[in-house]
């Protein structure tokens, strides 16, 4: 068996940024590579054919050249309070677990997590792991099986990845080295180092002394890719890059829910050529904005009940009624109907909607999980379906298994705007809606397109600033 895991020094230090690279770099030397996440956390999630998996792995499977499956994510857990995650076992409902349970109740799991990586390890000739949060959590140490535990199974070698933007990255680094029991640490091959700006030769002093000290390999720094988006897993991160040029500016705010799932729903608006995209938990921009997108949610009640808190719900149903667009997504468009019934998900039981669609919404015990396709205007529509929530709606126009009232729109659809004819009509009839002069840009890439450059420029920083040659021969 050929594999190498690559883990953080913390969450979101840039370990699906390297498997991504890597295994479109790998693929252009002709190695047959499978990406693999044993365990992952997030309410970012994508339907493939046999269930659902981590949005990363998805994209990993992308840039590998594979076809995205549950082996490559086998255990999905999606946390629905700060105690409580829903488990997704092989791309599939399986229960519930609790936060007592974290360090002893998935010894299931992980057999299951161990079962595909020896599939995976039988098909193809490297298989490139991702971990989960940082292996320095020696508490967590004997269940594990996504960092360390996996490694142990099958002997793999181990390579940390640091985000030194954050700081503390030299010790972060050494520290992890420290603290992990000797076994363990005899699997450090090395390091990297991720999301560095400035001039190298400042940092190498302290990458020799780290090597010195540690006997750990330094396989490389990544630069700072300003122009490189990932499907995140930890939190919004859309609407960092950069506003385009267009013939005017369309102006997008998302609402921050708590609960936030499928964020990347507005990663193709935030693409879009003269439309610019904020994240936000502000009234006032909700109130000024040309566009509000109420995204997935993991928790529809509770988050609806905290944008009532805090102001944004009146915020959304004045412009709403002023005849401003406001988009739901899923949850969010759960949020627009009348009546929420829910005993399954929250188990709060009968809750009032924002009522900007005449519809009530019931939970059922079953998930929906689906690959819908239609036409709105003409335009064809693709998109995947995860919810428990039904929508009951008689009124309106039909807009992607959801509804238009007015200048309400809901779906159920994640991933609609994805679909580029589709996401700029809907562009189109907002800024009309609103005045703007904004206008697609002839000639501009498509989401998939860019999306494909940005995994291009990203293998090719990781040819150019790591050792990618040492990196295959310590796997093998």
């Amino acid at each position: 068996m050929t594999g190498l895991l690559i883990v953080g020094t913390a969450s979101d230090a840039g370990k699906s940024l390297v498997v991504t690279g890597l295994a479109r770099a790998l693929r252009r030397r002709g190695v047959r590579v499978a990406p693999f996440k044993s365990q992952n956390m997030s309410n970012n999630s994508m339907v493939c054919a046999d269930g659902e998996i981590g949005r990363a792995q998805y994209l990993q499977a992308l840039a590998a050249g594979v076809t995205p499956a549950s082996i490559l994510n086998p255990v999905l857990l999606k946390p629905g309070s700060d105690r409580r995650s829903f488990v997704v076992l092989r791309g599939q409902p399986a229960g519930q677990l609790d936060a007592g349970e974290y360090a002893t109740g998935r010894r299931h799991l992980a057999e299951a997590a161990f079962e595909a990586y020896r599939e995976l390890a039988a098909a193809y000739d490297l298989v490139l792991c991702e971990g989960a949060g940082s292996p320095a959590e020696i508490n967590l140490r004997a269940g594990d099986y996504v960092n360390f535990g996996l490694a142990e199974r099958f002997d793999l070698p181990v390579v940390l990845a640091a985000d030194i933007d954050r700081g503390g990255a030299l010790a972060a680094i050494f520290g992890t080295h420290g603290i992990v029991a000797q076994a363990d640490r005899d699997r450090l091959a090395g390091y990297l180092i991720n999301k560095f700006r400035g001039d190298v030769t400042v940092l190498n002093p302290g990458l020799e002394e780290l090597t010195r000290r540690t006997g750990m390999r330094n396989y490389g720094v990544l630069p700072w890719l300003p122009d490189v988006w990932l499907d995140g897993e930890d939190a919004l991160t859309i609407g960092s890059r950069a506003l385009r040029a267009g013939d005017g500016v369309l102006r997008v705010a998302v609402v921050h829910f708590p609960r936030t799932s499928n964020a990347t729903d507005v990663d193709a608006l935030a693409a879009e050529p003269g439309v610019q995209v904020v994240v936000t938990a502000s009234p006032n921009e909700v109130r000024d904005a040309d566009l509000v997108v109420l995204p997935g949610s993991r928790a529809t009640i509770f988050d609806l009940n905290w944008m009532r808190e805090y102001g944004i719900a009146d915020a959304v149903v004045e412009r709403a009624r002023n005849g401003r667009p406001v988009v739901g997504i899923c949850g969010g468009y759960q949020m627009l109907a009348t009546r929420i019934r829910d005993d399954v998900e929250s188990g709060y039981g009968d809750a009032a909607g924002l009522d900007l669609i005449p519809a009530e919404v019931r939970f059922g015990a079953e998930k929906v999980l689906g690959r819908p396709t239609g036409t709105w205007r003409g335009e064809e529509v693709t998109g995947y379906t995860i919810h428990h929530g039904r929508v009951f709606a008689s009124l309106g126009e039909d807009f992607c298994e959801g509804r238009r009232v007015g200048a309400v729109y809901g779906t159920m659809w994640h991933g609609a705007f994805e679909s580029d004819g589709f996401r700029r009509a809907f562009l189109r009839e907002v800024a009309e809606q609103v005045g703007s002069s904004w206008r697609a840009v002839e000639g501009a890439p498509g989401f998939a397109a860019q999306r494909e450059a940005m995994i291009e420029r990203l293998a090719d920083a990781c040819e150019e600033h790591l050792d990618v040659a040492a990196l295959l021969e310590v796997a093998r």
